[in-house]
């Protein structure tokens, strides 16, 4: 770091921002950013962080990203917003761009949405009028959305409390969460357990009306759970037989996260539908997507429309993300710097028994943390990620905070000598805490 981490505290005459906090809704930490470049954040004091939470998981090309920013200028002279009712040249650009990137059997682009949660909303909308039925399947620890319908098809039971009024038929199952299996099985023997259960799940536990089961392709907030490898054939084999719109939750696994441009081009499946959103902005332009097949056309737009989706502005910088990311090199790297992060971590676990678990697939990596006995330790989880801060690390932990598991997801244009010196940082972070 550039000189000893020093914490701003309420109250202090340091700027406007830090005089104001008491006016906002929700708490804010101490810490002032003043400035990011790359991967790097700023304090106001010049303290330098690596934000292994690449933002809120969402800036795969990092902070001020110069080549989506000289487009994103250019385009503000021309044009900032136009209702989606025209067609503009970004627009168009961004849906050839997702056209040519996303599995085949997606040849129609959605977007009029401006969020994930919208996204995923949009995408079980479509679901339910194509099939006629209610139903929707997710996961215990899914993480769809913070919309009202999101928040109730979503895993977490905490995150439901506080509202009396949820939708209804939201069916939530077990997640493919080997390390800790909700049916006491391996991998070797369990022959997909968790796909095959789901029948019990529909005939007697669902209204007879399933219109979708939304999946993340890998958790996010959920704790970064990796499906074993056929979970998704499996998985894509039931939803067929049984009639059920299988999507697929990209928002935090897509635009190269894994390695490949999607988690379905890494797991080898073709979803009916696919939900885009975080990443797509590269730098932090907020635009999202849902990619669907042919014939799921037929929801009319003002079922599912908003006035800042196909924002021509944001969308412009989507286009360039794309071209960006689809650059050979770009993936490679991801890859590359992968796979490191993956071998240092496999060896600080030797070191540190509370390490229970080191799962994840390119740069989306997750670090489960137990207590002697092997069980979830939350209290260690969450100080793991606040001794971060002091070492020039900014991590985030599962769940919210309830979770045990934290989480390396870089931006993506991290090289191998920035992730040897996160890790460097993060080994001198796990010893202190130790």
């Amino acid at each position: 770091m550039n000189a000893p981490h020093r914490q701003v505290h309420p109250g202090e005459p340091s700027s406007p921002l830090t005089k104001n906090r008491g006016h906002l809704y929700y708490n804010v930490q101490d810490l002032l950013i003043d400035h990011g470049k790359g991967i790097y954040l700023y304090d106001q004091s010049g303290n330098e962080y690596i934000d292994c939470a690449a933002g809120t998981f969402n800036l795969v090309l990092g902070y001020s990203h110069k080549e989506v920013l000289e487009t994103v200028k250019h385009q503000a002279d021309r044009l900032v917003h136009v209702t989606s009712s025209f067609q503009s040249g970004p627009v168009d650009e961004m849906v050839g761009r997702l056209i040519d990137s996303t599995p085949d059997n997606l040849t129609v682009i959605h977007p009029k949405v401006c969020s994930g949660s919208t996204a995923n909303e949009g995408a079980i909308k479509i679901a339910q009028h194509f099939t006629g039925n209610r139903d929707v399947i997710t996961h215990f620890r899914s993480h769809l959305g913070q919309t009202m319908m999101m928040t109730s098809y979503s895993g977490n039971a905490f995150r439901k409390e506080p509202f009396p009024s949820l939708f209804p038929g939201g069916l939530q199952v077990p997640d493919p969460y080997c390390y800790r299996c909700f049916y006491k099985q391996t991998p070797e023997t369990c022959n997909f357990l968790c796909v095959e259960r789901l029948n019990d799940f529909i005939d007697y536990a669902s209204s007879g009306k399933v219109a979708c089961m939304v999946v993340e392709p890998i958790s996010g907030n959920g704790g970064n759970i990796v499906p074993p490898a056929g979970y998704f054939q499996a998985l894509k084999k039931l939803c067929d037989e049984r009639g059920i719109i299988l999507i697929f939750d990209e928002i935090q696994t897509g635009m190269g996260r894994t390695g490949k441009m999607w988690a379905a081009d890494t797991f080898g499946v073709k979803p009916h539908m696919m939900t885009i959103s975080k990443g797509l902005g590269g730098t932090g332009f907020q635009v999202s997507a849902i990619a669907c097949e042919e014939r799921l056309r037929g929801l009319d737009s003002h079922h599912h429309s908003f006035t800042y989706g196909s924002n021509v502005l944001a969308a412009a910088a989507a286009a360039k993300t794309l071209e960006i990311v689809h650059r050979p090199e770009f993936l490679a790297n991801v890859t590359k710097v992968g796979a490191y992060f993956m071998e240092r971590l496999l060896r600080m676990q030797e070191r540190f028994r509370f390490m229970g678990d080191v799962r994840g697939l390119g740069l989306m990596i997750g670090i489960e943390i137990v207590d002697k006995d092997g069980g979830p330790d939350v209290a260690l989880t969450n100080r793991i990620c606040e001794a971060a801060t002091s070492h020039g690390l900014l991590l985030r932990s599962s769940r919210y905070g309830y979770g045990n598991v934290f989480k390396i997801r870089p931006p993506l244009i991290i090289t191998e000598d920035e992730a040897q010196r996160a890790c460097d940082r993060l080994e001198q972070c796990l010893g202190d805490v130790k």
